[in-house]
């Protein structure tokens, strides 16, 4: 593995739970609702959709909702529910395995079929998107499933590879995506990092997470500083201990 591509992964991974002693793990200060769907429209409040001239739908990480609700098991209980009602969709955004994008289905299929709008494609599209109301639970499809099952041709496969509602997997297999997320990934990526730094450069590399979420960003910070320390919490790429003077952040060696 080069340089680069560590750095990313390093950045990127998920950390694993340690043990007890160590407060990773939900904010506490009171901002955030306590229900997994409001939590999750609470996050999307915080998605710059203006930043992609509201082309794309408003995408929240899974695991920044563990930056507000401790038990991890029951956030994705109730995820699993909006999902199975077809109110939610979930997508491997690529960059790490255990990064998944969460999404209103509504908004998905709004965004989408805007983006079709005069293209050759949106009919195969909006045949397509007909079938994620089924619901639709899974991240990925294989060919078989999507000729016997979808009832789509290769022809049309390519259709859906070539609008973006799907990318390639493996041969035979597509992940579901999201059109032209690819600029979220790269200022998710730089946002991550540049956040990181801050919080590794300031002092004993700790700093109180209502001083934060106040400070100056660069231009690498193109997402409001709230998005990225829920990341970052969730992530537990920062541990999160309650004081006195509000919740402080301190960096996490990886």
């Amino acid at each position: 593995m080069n340089r680069k591509r560590a750095l990313i992964s390093d950045t990127f991974k998920v950390k694993k739970r340690r043990n007890e002693t160590q407060k990773f793990g939900a904010i506490s200060d009171g901002d955030g609702p306590t229900d997994i769907r409001s939590t999750l429209e609470y996050l999307m409040t915080l998605f710059p959709r203006k930043l992609f001239n509201d082309s794309l739908p408003q995408i929240v990480m899974k695991h920044q909702l563990y930056s507000i609700h401790n038990d991890k098991t029951l956030v994705d209980k109730e995820l699993n529910k909006l999902r199975e009602r077809g109110e939610l969709l979930m997508f491997q955004l690529g960059f790490d395995a255990d990064a998944f994008g969460l999404v209103f289905t509504a908004d998905y299929k709004a965004k989408v079929l805007a983006g079709e709008d005069g293209r050759p494609t949106r009919a195969t599209v909006e045949r397509f998107l007909e079938k994620l109301s089924s619901p639709c639970t899974e991240l990925s499809f294989s060919k078989d499933k999507i000729l016997k099952e979808f009832l789509f041709t290769d022809s049309e496969i390519t259709q859906l590879v070539k609008s973006g509602v799907l990318t390639v997997r493996d041969a035979g297999s597509w992940w579901l995506s999201i059109p032209n997320s690819g600029k979220f990934t790269k200022y998710f990526i730089q946002g991550r990092k540049a956040v990181l730094g801050m919080v590794k450069k300031s002092k004993y590399s700790e700093v109180l997470k209502a001083e934060l979420e106040e400070r100056r960003t660069t231009s690498h910070v193109k997402f409001h500083m709230k998005y990225h320390i829920h990341d970052i919490v969730g992530a537990e790429l920062v541990e999160s201990i309650p004081t006195t003077s509000g919740t402080l952040l301190r960096h996490v060696e990886s």
